[in-house]
Order: structure tokens, then C-alpha cells, then sequence
């Protein structure tokens, strides 16, 4: 299978170095966009691409056969709905807007177009995913995920994460999508009553970098999700666990990587698994390449992500809208 001609939008964003190797093996990289090309010269020379500050002069690049939307927040929606009108596949970043109406709007035009379009939510299919599954379809379903403070995007090539009108919100709107997705995916349920509690208190920046959602099915189920910038910037990057309760028994898996499951029965079983999600980046993009010519099948959805950010967006409405990013 040859490879597809691809174009990278947004490409100083965090996530793209995790996916460099697998992007230049699987792809071949025929141009790439930053509104500062001096992020991504580096990426440049590592997939021998030429680089543009604007990205509306790559989507005319001829033979196009898929496209990488990242950057910020409040520009994706129009590089998609360009990409769509081409009829150029594409993967994009969560949470794809800073609203459920732009999403909404590029879900409607990439369907009414029939432009396959997918969503790196690593985490679904991951260990942890696949651990927390031995419980089975959750009833009670809780996680904590607590990344690095949010200055680490003034160091990283990403200050307009910590902008309210560029982010669309803070650690809410940019964590709990791969935790909210895995719920909903795992349940085969949608979201029914949103609860939350958003903080900036801890680093007082513009957008929250704590926060607490609850959501609930229409058949009860119960997630409790809570992310945060609240762990320190160290090596061991962040913190996790998770829990789930089914109908088999009920699973956990804490930030170490130790997993246990106790059946219904009472047997246990542990092992360690690997939490750290990064890896999980190069792995999607590897799948992309496989499910191209099947439109992405297997993997998350728009129709997907906008279930999963239904409830997100709803969380800042409840807490008075995303205006000045605070709760």
C-alpha cells in the first residue's frame, strides 16, 4: 500500500512529537503549517516537508489523500470544514472547537460529504481500556487524571492553551474527553445529567486547571471523572487511577501501573500494566494508516467525540459560559 500524501495543520502542537516517527513511516509528509514556522523547522527536516504559516496554502497541494488538523482550538473547525469541502479525510484533535455547535457543524458536513474523519481518543483500546473491560459494561466507572501544571505550555510552543477564547476552557475541555469517551464507549450508553465543579485556585491562570465531572446515563450508570494541571512539573509527568464496577467484578488500575480484578465470584488477579499514554499517539497513527482506505473503521468517530463533549461543554455552560475561562 503506498503511502498517503499527507499535510500537517497546527504541527508545534504538544501531541505531534509523540507521533513524529510513525507520521513520517506511515505517511509521506508533503507540507507542513504553523503560524510560527520556527517551532516546526525541526519537524521539518525530519520529514524533509517545506513549512507555511498559513495553512490555506497547503489544502490545494494536488493528490492530497489525508490531512492532520492540530493548533489551536479556535481555528480548527474552519481548517476542517476546508478539508471536508475537498474531500480530504482527516484526523483531528479533541476537542475539535471551542463549542458543540462548531463540532456539530463539521460532524454534519464531513457526513453529508462522506469525508471519512477520525479522533486520536488514545486512550480507547489502550491497557488501561482493556483492563478496566474485565469488569464489564461499567455501572460505576471513576478516574483521575492530573497532568503538569499549565505553564508548561508557555515552554512547550502552546501558550494559547492558557487563553480562554483560543482553548475553549482548561483542564476540562482538554483532558476529560479521552475519560468522558471511555465511559460512553464502554456503557453503549449517552450522557443524561451532567454535574461539575471547575477551579483555578491553585495556579490562578485564565482557564481552570482542576475540575470535577460527574456524569449519568439515562439507565443510571455513574461516571465520576475528575482531571487537573495540579501535578508538579517532574519526570513522572502526571497522575492516574481508575476504577470500574460491572456485571463481572470490579477493576482498578492505579498510577504505578498495578492492575487488579476481582471477579463476582471473589478470585482476584493483579499485574502491572503501562499507564503512561503517550505511547499510545504512535500507535493511532500506525491504525490511521491501516483503516485509511476503509474510512478509519474501528477507530473514534465525530459522531463519537461530539457524544464525549456534549457533556464538557454543557459543564462551562453550567458554570456560567467559558468568557473569562473561570468558574
Amino acid at each position: 500500500m503506498s503511502r498517503a500524501r499527507t499535510i500537517i495543520l497546527g504541527a508545534s502542537h504538544w501531541h505531534v512529537p509523540l507521533c513524529t516517527r510513525a507520521i513520517g513511516e506511515e505517511h509521506e509528509v508533503v507540507g507542513i503549517s504553523d503560524e510560527d514556522v520556527s517551532l516546526v523547522r525541526g519537524l521539518a527536516e525530519a520529514w524533509s516537508a517545506p513549512v507555511e504559516a498559513d495553512w490555506r496554502s497547503l489544502v490545494d497541494l494536488p493528490d492530497l489523500g489525508l490531512a492532520y488538523v492540530f493548533g489551536p482550538h479556535n481555528g480548527m473547525a474552519e481548517k476542517c470544514l476546508a478539508l471536508i469541502e475537498r474531500g480530504i479525510p482527516l484526523v483531528v484533535e479533541k476537542p475539535l472547537g471551542t463549542s458543540l455547535a462548531e463540532l456539530t457543524k463539521v460532524r454534519k458536513a464531513a457526513e453529508a460529504a462522506g469525508v471519512p474523519v477520525t479522533v486520536p481518543l488514545v486512550q480507547r483500546g489502550g491497557p488501561t481500556d482493556r483492563w478496566l473491560a474485565k469488569a464489564g459494561r461499567p455501572t460505576y466507572q471513576r478516574t483521575s487524571f492530573i497532568a503538569g501544571p499549565p505553564s508548561r505550555y508557555l515552554h512547550n510552543g502552546n501558550p494559547w492553551m492558557l487563553d480562554p477564547a483560543a482553548a475553549g476552557g482548561g483542564c476540562l475541555a482538554n483532558l476529560a474527553p479521552h475519560f468522558v469517551d471511555l465511559f460512553l464507549h464502554g456503557s453503549n450508553e449517552s450522557a443524561d445529567k451532567v454535574d461539575t465543579r471547575l477551579s483555578s485556585v491553585l495556579h490562578g491562570a485564565d482557564v481552570e486547571d482542576h475540575a470535577s465531572l460527574i456524569v449519568t446515563t439515562p439507565g443510571g450508570r455513574e461516571a465520576i471523572i475528575e482531571v487537573g494541571y495540579a501535578f508538579p512539573d517532574s519526570p513522572l509527568k502526571r497522575y492516574c487511577s481508575f476504577t470500574s464496577a460491572g456485571e463481572a467484578g470490579f477493576a482498578s488500575v492505579n498510577s504505578d501501573g498495578s492492575a487488579t480484578f476481582t471477579s463476582v465470584d471473589g478470585a482476584t488477579e493483579s499485574t502491572t500494566i503501562n499507564v503512561d499514554s503517550d505511547p499510545l499517539y504512535d500507535a493511532f497513527v500506525r491504525r490511521v494508516a491501516e483503516t485509511l482506505e476503509d474510512g478509519f473503521r474501528g477507530l473514534p468517530t465525530l459522531a463519537q467525540l461530539e457524544d464525549a463533549m456534549r457533556p464538557i461543554w454543557q459543564a462551562y455552560d453550567d458554570h456560567g459560559g467559558r468568557e473569562n475561562g473561570r468558574p
